[in-house]
């Protein structure tokens, strides 16, 4: 990787996930020298405010601000849960952090729990997640063994452990209260909020639940300093950002590079659009967030501020690409299977209204579309967004209204014609 990798530095190495190829790149010097110096975590928190840093796993929110509001000391336990369950469709980033840069997630939880008082943190990992498990369990067992974990670290009076925990395959656990309820043995449903987890989380303790993506930059932030990684990207947007590259593309992958840069230069790095292909729409941000037309991506740059200006958000970095040979009844149709299969049921809207807007594109699909079709999505998703207890209404309500507002046509001609403007087929999909 490039001078500017911050997550994926070890790549390269035969032996990624081993603690020597790790500590050849520098690592644990961070919390060496934290714990040598008894570095103030007020000190430590102001770095990362200053870097910028935003959560990486879809909301963005600031990870020095989330911090602060955990420093207070309690007379509960604090908790720290990493959320490594990465369920978003298009994501694929934190699954290469855990299998090949597992150190320097330890690290930067370690980091974090020094900072806000916490003596045990869970890595909630996806269910699936066999193989990125026994890499972190390795990881773990390496770094106790060292006394980079566990009771009086590196001879400090700093205690501090890690639990991984592998999940059951759910999709809402990656909500954070979801996670905590799954955490306690209990069925995944979100929590109303407030009160939030910072003051009543993880078996009513105060908790800070972090993406896997945004703890990982921390020891890397604290070696170079808050300013160098705040330089690497935009004034609203600090640092580097791993996005996954799916769809239509030479080279689908995972890439790493500097927030703000523009789409067509993350484009060139996959090689270009398939051959003889244009680029007609991209959704930006995992299968949740609004599609953008081609020509407007093609113009914009990936960072969270420009993507939230095209009313789309850079969520958590899985960019889906789709050439003019996409079907947008077929595509929604497929995004529309997953989220009704994946609600949780405890609010209405999402429990009836995800199968219901599901059933309706399918029909279309198939050739069995009616007038007022497309009235009735808009509906429905807009009558969805904004009344959930979590963001999963927002997760199908935002793909129907801004598929419908960009290529509205091609439902239009679905329903009429019975058969897909692009293929010029019925049932383009199962």
């Amino acid at each position: 990787m490039e001078i500017n990798s911050v997550c994926l530095r070890t790549l390269e190495f035969a032996d990624p996930c081993a603690l020597a190829t790790y500590e050849k790149i520098g690592g644990y010097t961070a919390l060496r020298e934290i714990l040598t110096k008894k570095t103030d975590p007020a000190d430590i928190i102001e770095q990362i405010k200053i870097s910028g840093l935003r959560g990486r796993g879809g909301a963005g929110f600031a990870t020095g601000l989330k911090w602060s509001f955990m420093t207070k000391p309690s007379k509960d336990t604090k908790y720290l849960v990493c959320n490594s369950d990465e369920g978003e469709p298009g994501t694929c980033k934190d699954t290469l952090i855990l299998t090949k840069n597992p150190h320097q997630l330890i690290e930067g939880m370690a980091i974090a729990a020094y900072v806000m008082g916490v003596e045990v943190a869970y890595n909630y990992l996806r269910g699936e997640f066999i193989e990125h498990y026994n890499c972190c369990e390795q990881a773990i067992s390496e770094a106790k063994e060292a006394g980079l974990l566990g009771m009086n670290i590196l001879g400090s009076d700093f205690n501090f452990d890690i639990f991984n925990i592998l999940g059951a395959g759910s999709y809402i656990v990656g909500e954070e209260t979801a996670m905590l309820e799954s955490l306690e043995g209990k069925r995944a449903m979100p929590r109303f909020k407030p009160p939030f987890p910072a003051i009543h989380g993880l078996y009513g303790c105060p908790t800070t639940v972090n993406n896997t993506e945004t703890l990982a930059s921390i020891p890397v932030i604290l070696t170079q300093g808050g300013k160098w990684f705040a330089d690497l990207g935009t004034e609203k947007s600090g640092g580097t950002k791993i996005f996954c590259v799916s769809g239509h593309v030479e080279n689908p992958g995972v890439y790493e590079i500097p927030l703000g840069t523009p789409f067509v230069d993350l484009l060139k790095l996959c090689g270009g659009m398939r051959t003889g292909q244009t680029c007609k729409a991209v959704i930006p941000g995992g299968s949740s967030m609004k599609i953008i037309p081609g020509d407007t991506m093609l113009s914009s740059n990936m960072d969270y501020e420009s993507m939230t200006a095209l009313g789309s958000g850079l969520g958590s970095g899985g960019v889906i690409v789709m050439d003019d040979t996409t079907c947008m009844v077929a595509a929604l149709a497929n995004i529309l299977h997953f989220y009704a299969e994946e609600s949780c049921g405890q609010c209405s809207p999402c429990r009836e209204g995800s199968g219901w807007v599901a059933t309706i594109v399918h029909d279309i699909l198939h050739g069995h579309g009616k007038d007022g079709d497309v009235a009735k999505l808009i509906d429905l998703a807009s009558n969805v967004e904004g009344r959930t207890i979590c963001a999963f209404g927002e997760a199908f309500a935002w793909p129907i209204l801004s598929f419908i507002a960009n290529f509205k046509d091609e439902f239009d001609y679905f329903i009429k014609n019975g058969r897909s403007m692009v293929t010029g087929d019925s049932k383009v999909i199962g």
